[in-house]
């Protein structure tokens, strides 16, 4: 996997100070995409262990509230496996820190299905994130005024409770305070 950059204390991409990873690579090429150089899978730098640990390193910090992904496409097959390795090590090393995610797919069409890659990664990979911002950018329904979101059509899902249920939970800001999310 590349990866396209990484942003220390980012508060753009979930609630508080966040690390973010962008990855390289996505097939969605989202008309009005932010991020278009990112669409190829070689674009920026290789991921690598020494990588992983930088990320390891930034989160840290008790002001660090956690990681966030985006991309490129963060749940494209191609690099589901590196970005699983990421996550298992934040959750052994710094299990308090809370994992969101963005993607272009959605939660309960398309990764709920089994369909992006080895369905053993994708239910792991689920199994580490408490939110997941799903959908394509819809450049007709972009508003400047949601937060966490580009698009009226993108959802704010609370992914542990909606793998609990059955159903697709969207998360809520109130639920975020006191539990790192």
């Amino acid at each position: 996997m590349y990866y396209a950059t990484i942003k220390n204390c980012d508060i753009a991409n979930g609630p508080g100070v966040r690390v973010s990873l962008f990855v390289s690579g996505c097939t969605h090429h989202c008309p009005g995409c932010f991020n278009q150089e990112a669409w190829d899978f070689h674009y920026g730098q290789p991921f690598t262990e020494e990588t992983q640990k930088t990320i390891l390193d930034m989160l840290r910090p008790d002001y660090i509230r956690g990681l966030t992904l985006l991309g490129g496409e963060p749940f494209d097959p191609r690099n589901q496996e590196a970005v699983v390795q990421l996550l298992r090590r934040i959750k052994q090393e710094l299990p308090e820190k809370s994992i969101w995610a963005f993607s272009g797919y959605l939660f309960d069409r398309d990764i709920l299905s089994g369909k992006l890659g080895d369905w053993e990664i994708t239910k792991e990979y689920l199994s580490y994130l408490d939110v997941l911002v799903d959908g394509p950018f819809v450049e007709a329904k972009k508003n400047l005024s949601l937060r966490f979101r580009g698009s009226e059509n993108q959802r704010i899902i609370d992914v542990p409770a909606s793998l609990a249920s059955g159903t697709v939970v969207l998360w809520q800001d109130w639920q975020s305070q006191g539990k790192g999310i």
